[in-house]
């Protein structure tokens, strides 16, 4: 069995008892990192490999404690830790900074174990080793694991502030994220839709015929490329709401370029359609009685047109224009003017045909069209 002392010159060991071939010390030709202490941890022996590593000379460690050259930053926890080794007599473990002779700094994994010489532990045997690059490693994967938390954090920030839904789903068509809009249009938390298949979180039927609209993500997988949903789709929500939306399915590639999953968007189309049937009414209607505007009118003359000359029949135009109107309006006010002009309205419509036509043609003025009229007479 080797003791230290058969790999550690000392001042009683005879000449080449300790050393190589060529008259260096065993210790020294060792690439790791030697010093031996005594209990209190101060300096007997420090080898070529630790002087060069610390920059301190043999003659400048010696009698020092090992802690000396620890950055203070470092010092109290790495005492600590060594106190508690002593007391225990165990092995000793830590990483610190250590700072060189020239103001260098460092980072070192420091390992000691107590020397047993056929006595009770008299010292300490010491390896410490140069592990800066690893640190540096480390550091810069904390840092790129930072970037990468913040980058998502922004994504998460800007995709949870925009107005539409989006849902992401893996290859197999499983749940794999949720904005907030999608999850209130859906009825379902992100914590209880990731994971499941998507036809449990986003269940769609045509309008119409009330069958599953087929899978747009499936769809942008398979074929490679953005898709739209079809037309005249209502999303039902998890309380039996229906929504009707509109949306579109892109797939999703890896850095190989692969197809990796797929990203719906898609968002509440009530509203839009709402707005663009009003705004399709009052292109040809007036908003105050609700009669066909003017333009309303020229389409409505052309269809009349068109039937007569089908059916071989007649139609007929009425211009009604209400004498001083404008003094009702001066002297009992517009909001007077207006009731007459709705009631004006209503009487009119309720004395033609459903398939007539009444219009507001301009301020006081309007016009009946009367299709399909079988003789001159009937008008």
């Amino acid at each position: 069995m080797l003791r230290y002392r058969d790999f550690f010159p000392t001042a009683a060991d005879k000449p080449g008892s300790t050393y190589t071939a060529k008259g260096v010390p065993l210790s020294d030709a060792l690439p790791l990192a030697i010093l031996l202490t005594d209990q209190a941890g101060l300096c007997r022996y420090s080898n070529l490999t630790y002087q060069n590593l610390c920059g301190w000379g043999a003659n400048d460690l010696l009698g020092s404690h090992w802690s000396a050259v620890i950055h203070p930053s470092d010092h109290k926890k790495a005492m600590q830790q060594w106190q508690d080794a002593v007391k225990g007599n165990t092995p000793f473990l830590h990483e610190a900074r250590l700072k060189r002779a020239d103001g260098k700094e460092i980072w070192i994994r420091h390992n000691a174990a107590p020397i047993h010489d056929d006595s009770p532990a008299d010292g300490y045997v010491h390896t410490i080793e140069d592990i800066s690059i690893y640190k540096l490693y480390e550091r810069a994967g904390r840092r790129a694991e930072e970037q990468l938390y913040e980058e998502k954090e922004r994504a998460q920030v800007t995709l949870d502030s925009i107005g539409d839904a989006v849902l992401s789903t893996d290859i197999d068509g499983r749940v794999s994220y949720m904005n907030l809009m999608a999850e209130a249009l859906t009825g379902l938390g992100r914590e209880e839709a990731i994971g499941r298949p998507l036809s449990d979180v986003f269940q769609v039927v045509d309008a119409t015929t009330r069958k599953p609209k087929d899978d747009p993500a499936r769809r942008a997988i398979l074929s490679d490329r953005t898709v739209a949903l079809e037309a005249n789709a209502l999303l039902i929500s998890q309380d039996g709401t229906e929504i009707a939306i509109e949306d579109s399915a892109a797939p999703i590639h890896n850095r190989q370029g692969d197809v990796i999953g797929a990203v719906i968007v898609f968002h509440d189309a009530r509203f839009s359609k709402q707005t663009s049937e009003r705004m399709a009414y009052l292109a040809q209607h007036d908003a105050l009685t609700g009669l066909q505007n003017r333009n309303g009118f020229y389409e409505r003359f052309a269809l009349a047109m068109a039937l007569a000359e089908r059916h071989d029949r007649q139609m007929a135009i009425l211009f009604i224009d209400l004498d001083n109107f404008k003094a009702i309006n001066d002297e009992l006010g517009h909001d007077n003017g207006d009731l007459i002009l709705a009631a004006l309205a209503t009487k009119l419509s309720a004395c033609v045909r459903a398939a007539d036509t009444v219009c507001r043609y301009g301020g006081d003025e309007f016009v009946v069209l009367l299709s399909e009229i079988a003789e001159r007479d009937h008008a």
